[in-house]
């Protein structure tokens, strides 16, 4: 695998599953009775967080799993478990109707100028946490910092640039939530999410095979396991 390969493996992986454009409805919601100033640089927030949380498991990850004794073939077939179920639930399920209640209970309906940052401190819970970064993102990073290492420094340096962008796209879209929300409409959105879903479903397959075949001797072929790797 070329570094351009993990590149955009890894940011299709992590798009799919905070899947910012999903979240529109949601961010709308959340911030519903906010001034455009104030949700523009609730947007700036959200995506800060995303990318030092991210950035820290990227870099943390591997060692955290050193210290509980967890093999990375381990890890990657829970991960794959995880990204499974959740990739699932966004093919079958109105995904985001599962945290709306939640965000609009957490989430007055005015607000005053100097309210962006409480506001976005009362949107940590469930918004940026569980809902954008949960289990699977966190799986994802720790296991493509394991594919980073061949890479090495280079390889650091490509995977904080790839969750940079992540964040960073993440901020795009929440700033262009009318557009996107006027565009697409309820039913262009959920066809989104639930294509993001199927591409989630296969990207965890994947993982399970490639830790079932670094556990084990012959289960599966190699070309299962990493099937465009030269």
């Amino acid at each position: 695998m070329s570094q351009w390969d993990f590149a955009v493996n890894f940011f299709v992986a992590l798009f799919a599953l905070i899947d910012p454009i999903g979240n529109v409805p949601l961010f709308a919601a959340a911030t519903s009775g906010v001034k455009s100033r104030d949700t523009r640089l609730i947007s700036v927030y959200i995506s800060l967080f995303v990318l030092g949380f991210l950035t820290f498991f990227y870099f943390s990850g591997l060692a955290l799993l050193e210290f509980f004794g967890i093999s990375l073939a381990a890890f990657r077939i829970a991960g794959g478990v995880i990204l499974f179920l959740l990739g699932l639930e966004m093919v079958r399920d109105d995904f985001t109707a599962t945290f709306t209640n939640a965000v609009d209970e957490g989430s007055p309906a005015t607000t005053d100028s100097n309210s962006a940052r409480r506001r976005f401190e009362r949107m940590i819970v469930p918004f940026a946490m569980p809902l954008l970064i949960g289990p699977g993102a966190i799986s994802t990073v720790v296991i493509y910092a394991s594919e980073a290492k061949q890479f090495g420094l280079a390889g650091a340096a490509v995977g904080v640039a790839v969750i940079a962008a992540l964040a960073l796209a993440v901020m795009l879209c929440f700033w262009a939530t009318p557009l996107i929300t006027r565009i697409l409409g309820r039913i262009g959105l959920t066809i989104v999410v639930r294509v993001l879903g199927l591409i989630l479903c296969a990207l965890a397959v994947q993982f399970v095979l490639a830790g079932i075949a670094e556990s084990t001797a012959g289960v599966i072929l190699r070309e299962a396991a990493a099937p465009y790797s030269n």
